[in-house]
């Protein structure tokens, strides 16, 4: 099996591991750390024809897509022209996430359970300043693809006010911005579930919990995630069985009749709340840093799972529920998710990789000569797998703490709603 990785993040890195047992394995364009399983090639992920080429020359049997931004432009619509088998949805199908307007609309039309909501224009500043005043706290939300910050959250009409006067008179967001969606504030507790899918049949991994805030007690901006754990003690037996119910089959099937059959990872993000769990986005590919601990427990060869989602058969698969738990906390750079410096030095990879179930999974980093130096905001993934949740975290912790580089931040209290449940 000759397999080819595109991205360069943590959740790459945790796909090379996961398929490091192919033949031949490439990660396009990849990261300090993914060349420790197959070798990095210097082809931008939104390279599309470069991306073709390349699986066509190197007779490459999956194509693993991991960002949302190459699906959105049409790699696997691309790579399927090409007769090249791709793990990821066409570009109709991504507009699950690449539109939320399309997704809330979607939803609604096949009664999917979300909040409740509406779409303005760049022109609509004051209809959508009026509309979140009807709502006692919101979200706006861009309606495009806006790497992870395109949510914002607003506690009072002023704030609701700003974020509206931001996206749609100052572009802060540009063009992702040109339309938002603006929803009512949901109360309850976020979960991840993954379903992986042919278009016709689909596995459910375990659901995990990100931890999207900057900072300790869920407080500060937010990012693309400081750190997660799986599986989600909040999603229960009888909560994943109504999600596959009333979320999952509906958006497959209404996916289907709509013309855009949907293949690949399909990312519910969810609220359960008192009403039942209901969703709050979707993303047409794996969660970072989900991946990082949903992939260690997935309890099938991944290969075989990726490429049934992929090339079909994915219902003849079955996935054996693992006695183990996993956690992810993400070492960033001082400043994310603003602003903040690269080229630091990074010591202390060996030492943390030799914690019992650690694995480091790089995200923003690349390789200085000999050393290893920071290249993005988040910068490692430190995951931990081990029989308890607890132990798991505690693992990831100790061998965070064996990383160093120059204005290392972190979150402390990864996995503190699943530990208060104990």
């Amino acid at each position: 099996m000759r397999v080819l990785i595109v991205g360069s993040g943590g959740r790459e890195h945790a796909l090379a591991w996961a398929v490091r047992e192919a033949n031949k394995l490439f990660i396009a364009p990849g990261n300090a750390g993914t060349r420790e399983f197959g070798e990095n090639v210097s082809i931008k992920a939104t390279d599309t024809e470069g991306l073709v080429a390349f699986s066509r020359r190197e007779n490459i049997d999956l194509v693993v897509v991991g960002p949302e931004v190459p699906l959105a432009d049409g790699l696997a619509d691309a790579l399927g022209q090409a007769g090249v088998s791709c793990f990821g949805p066409s570009a109709a199908a991504a507009e699950i996430e690449s539109s939320k307007v399309f997704a809330k609309a979607f939803m609604q039309r096949h009664n999917v359970p979300t909040a409740q909501w509406q779409a303005f224009l760049l022109d609509q500043v004051e209809e959508a300043k009026a509309y979140a005043r009807t709502l006692e706290r919101c979200v706006v939300k861009a309606s495009g693809l806006a790497a992870g910050k395109g949510a914002i959250m607003c506690e009072d009409h002023t704030s609701s006010d700003r974020a509206l006067h931001e996206l749609l008179t100052v572009g802060r967001l540009g063009d992702a911005g040109r339309e938002v969606v603006v929803e009512e504030w949901m109360e309850g507790e976020e979960a991840s579930v993954f379903a992986l899918t042919d278009g016709d049949d689909y596995l459910v991994l375990d659901p995990a919990q990100d931890h999207k805030r900057a900072f300790n007690d869920d407080l500060g901006p937010n990012t693309g995630g400081m750190g997660a754990y799986a599986p989600a003690p909040v999603m229960t037996s009888n909560l994943i069985d109504e999600v596959c119910r009333s979320i999952i089959e509906p958006v497959l099937e209404g996916m289907a009749r709509e013309g855009r059959r949907y293949t690949g990872c399909l990312y519910a993000g969810l609220m359960v709340t008192d009403q039942g769990p209901k969703v709050v986005e979707f993303n047409c590919r794996f969660g970072d840093p989900e991946t990082q601990v949903v992939l260690p427990l997935i309890g099938a060869d991944p290969i075989e799972v990726l490429l049934g989602a992929a090339s079909g058969g994915i219902g003849n698969l079955r996935l054996t529920k693992q006695s183990l738990a996993a956690a992810c906390v993400v070492l960033a750079s001082g400043g994310y998710p603003g602003s903040y410096n690269k080229g630091y030095p990074i010591s202390g990879l060996n030492t943390a990789s030799e914690i019992p179930g650690a694995l480091v999974f790089h995200a923003g980093t690349k390789s200085d000569g000999q050393r290893t130096v920071t290249a993005g905001g988040r910068v490692l993934g430190v995951t931990a797998v081990a029989s308890t949740l607890r132990e798991a975290i505690g693992r990831a912790y100790e061998a965070a703490d064996l990383i160093e580089f120059d204005g290392k931040h972190l979150r402390r209290d990864i996995g503190y709603r699943a530990l208060g449940r104990e």
